[in-house]
């Protein structure tokens, strides 16, 4: 059940984090600093929703907790930085390979959160 909360919550952020991404991309912004823009108002998104509804872990405080998410979230968001670095340089659009880069890190993102940021 938790999984499945978990893969909600992420199509959310997958949502979010397009969305953000393509906007910047047609204001011409970069790949790069798009993703990372994509990736800062989609973690909001996602940290509340997993905080409150996936893991239900908000009896701990929100500082520490928040730190915690950010950390893995970071990682997962270099992990994506370097999987779509290569799909843009192996010819795949950038829109495209945001979107691949984002289900690559998932389980990742997955193991670490509930291991260590909602334990």
């Amino acid at each position: 059940m938790q999984l499945g909360r978990f893969l909600v919550v992420g199509t959310s952020g997958y949502v979010v984090n397009l969305a953000i991404f393509s906007i910047a991309l047609l204001l011409g912004a970069h790949y790069i600093p798009a993703a990372i823009l994509a990736f800062i108002v989609a973690w909001m998104n996602n940290f509340m929703l997993n905080r409150y509804w996936t893991f239900r872990a908000h009896a701990e405080a929100m500082v520490g907790q928040g730190a915690r998410y950010l950390a893995v979230s970071v990682v997962a968001l270099i992990a994506n930085l370097i999987i779509l670095q290569l799909l843009v340089d192996a010819g795949l659009g950038e829109t495209l390979s945001q979107a691949i880069a984002i289900v690559l890190v998932t389980p990742l993102s997955y193991l670490l959160s509930r291991r260590w940021s909602f334990r």
